[in-house]
């Protein structure tokens, strides 16, 4: 298979939109789920079950959006992408992300998403949506409730939706508490998200963030071990749960403490990060582990060319029925680009037999 030249992941993201963001100034830390006393929900809730305390590790996977063929939300072929993510062993989901086209979806299309997945997965797995959009902090937090009345475990907060580019870590500081004091009780995570910036959260910020106990989430997308190392030290022993999004470095963090991996990879075969899980820590696996991550590493740019389109078409191979359309702005992919994906598909399989995986097939 020809190597294709490396992209960064931030290059690759920032191109999925460059829309108008309705991004302002303020937010606040996430935590752990507790007992919530439902506000007429008829589907059940999730978070009246107690999160586990084990070390398990976790895939949680990136969710792409299915669309139709006019563009609207194909909330029937979600349904079959929620239940192929969890054959394939998710013990998560991240709904309504950059994957997921968020920035190209409605407010109320948003809400519609993230309700739709809570309701499907129900007891399976915990579900978080990002939440922190509008023009104020006061905005941010009406939306962020709103996020959280769909059951959602969580409500993500982008990083850089809480101060711009040219100011200071004391102002993103002061609009995470100035947020968290709006939004009551509610459990909030953190997401390095490439747009409208990328914007990493310094030690100083990540240590006060992990403090509040309403923090339990982070997604971290430095892409620089060294820097998942500094925040893994801070977040020991805390109910903090760090997901990596960096395929380069997933044996290494998980190895150093990481609780797991939401890579866009996953979108491709997410059996692989599932079986990175479970062995990443297992000595009597390591050469496996090490083959393994070279060999996703090596793929990641391939994979993440014409992404999320290239996904769905990934994933159509494997059987589910997705239409290949996106609003991103890959609308299409050249002929020669679907036959190294092709190639990449049989080298995915390869992997499976090696290291003894089912390969998951959608309903056909």
């Amino acid at each position: 298979m020809k190597a294709e030249k490396p992209i960064s992941r931030r290059t690759l993201l920032e191109c999925l939109t460059r829309t108008s963001l309705g991004i302002a100034v303020g937010a606040a830390p996430f935590q752990r789920q507790t007992l919530y006393a439902g506000n007429g929900r008829t589907q059940p809730d999730q978070r009246l079950v107690e999160p586990s305390q084990s070390d398990e590790k976790k895939f949680v996977p990136v969710m792409i959006t299915p669309f139709d063929s006019h563009l609207k939300i194909d909330f029937d072929r979600l349904s079959m992408l929620i239940d192929f993510y969890l054959k394939a062993g998710a013990k998560g989901f991240f709904a309504n992300c950059l994957s997921s086209e968020m920035y190209l979806l409605t407010n109320q299309e948003r809400i519609d998403l993230t309700r739709h997945v809570v309701k499907h997965v129900g007891r399976k797995a915990a579900v978080v949506s990002t939440g922190s959009f509008g023009d104020t902090l006061e905005e941010k937090a009406d939306f962020a409730k709103k996020i959280y009345d769909t059951g959602a475990r969580g409500v993500i907060l982008i990083s850089s939706h809480f101060a711009l580019a040219n100011e200071s870590d004391a102002v993103l500081e002061k609009n995470f508490e100035r947020f968290l004091s709006l939004t009551n009780d509610i459990k909030v995570g953190t997401y390095e998200c490439p747009v409208p910036y990328k914007r990493l959260l310094a030690p100083d910020v990540f240590r006060s963030l992990v403090s509040d106990k309403r923090l339990i989430y982070h997604k971290d997308t430095s892409e620089d071990i060294k820097n998942i190392e500094a925040k893994l030290a801070l977040a020991r022993g805390t109910q903090l749960e760090f997901y990596n999004a960096h395929t380069a470095t997933a044996a290494e963090s998980l190895q150093k403490g990481a609780k797991g991996m939401s890579p866009i990879s996953g979108n491709f075969y997410p059996e692989i990060h599932s079986w990175l899980c479970q062995y990443a820590n297992d000595p009597a696996k390591s050469a496996e582990v090490n083959w393994i991550q070279a060999e996703i590493t090596r793929t990641e740019p391939i994979i993440s060319k014409y992404y999320p389109l290239s996904s769905k078409y990934f994933l159509k191979k494997r059987g589910l029925p997705l239409e290949l359309v996106c609003r991103a702005k890959a609308k299409s992919i050249p002929p020669e680009h679907l036959a190294v994906l092709d190639k990449t598909y049989d080298v995915f399989l390869g992997w499976c037999d090696r290291l003894g995986i089912k390969a998951v097939n959608g309903p056909q």
